[in-house]
Parts: structure tokens; sequence; C-alpha cells
């Protein structure tokens, strides 16, 4: 919903619109990424176990999942790569509830209060501890 949810927050920018930077950024530094996303939080737990020997590294944004998906946690804490988590608001400037993450202590680094520009700059750590 990225471009209709609360702009004064998430930003007028399209979630294809994010998308298209990071392929962008990707052809530029010869690098292979694969955009997904889904509300279905079986689904992101599902993605995240195939991830196991597939890739470098994970970069995800679990939006509200951060707070409260324990099976995200516990899926994302099997891989052996880095994972950066991103938020395009920072979640700890926002309400209490916002202010835990589930997925920030299994996370090499986390970006957020970016924008949809923290995904490039995501990207860009991920390389760099790559």
């Amino acid at each position: 919903m990225l471009g209709l949810r609360e702009p004064d927050i998430y930003g007028d920018q399209t979630l294809d619109d994010i998308k298209g930077k990071c392929l962008e950024w990707a052809q530029i530094h010869d690098a292979d990424i694969d955009f997904r996303q889904s509300n279905h939080e079986g689904e992101l737990v599902t993605w995240i176990q195939d991830a196991r020997g597939l890739f470098d590294g994970i970069i995800i944004n679990a939006a509200a999942y951060t707070h409260t998906s324990v099976a995200i946690h516990d899926a994302l804490k099997l891989l052996d790569v880095p994972i950066i988590e991103v938020h395009i608001s920072d979640p700890k400037t926002r309400e209490e509830f916002r202010h835990i993450s589930f997925i920030e202590s299994v996370a090499s680094h986390v970006v957020a209060g970016q924008g949809g520009q923290g995904y490039v700059l995501a990207l860009e750590k991920l390389s760099e501890v790559l």
C-alpha cells in the first residue's frame, strides 16, 4: 500500500518505485537480487527458510510483523548469511509498540527512517559486509 497509506510517514513512492531503484542499483553493481513482497506471514517464513544456501544475504522489511512475529525471527535465525533489517520510517520514534523488533536481534544492521532510499542503503550495506 506504499504511496497510498499514510504518505506523511511512508512517502509517496510505491513499492514498484522502490523495486525499480533496487534493480537499477543491482544492474550498476553487477548484483543479482530477488525482490519479493507478501502480506502473509507463513509465506514470508517459507521464503526465508527456502533462502538457505541460495542467497548471500537477506534484506527484510517485515513491516508490522517486525513487532509480532517470532516465526519470522526463528526462520531468520536459521540463516548463516548477513541480514539487513530495513524500515521506511523509524519505528523507534513512533508509537511505543513499534519500538520492539523481533528482527533486530538477528540482523547484522538496521536501516530505518531513510524512506524508500533505505532499501538502496541496505543493498549498499549488504554489499559492504559481503
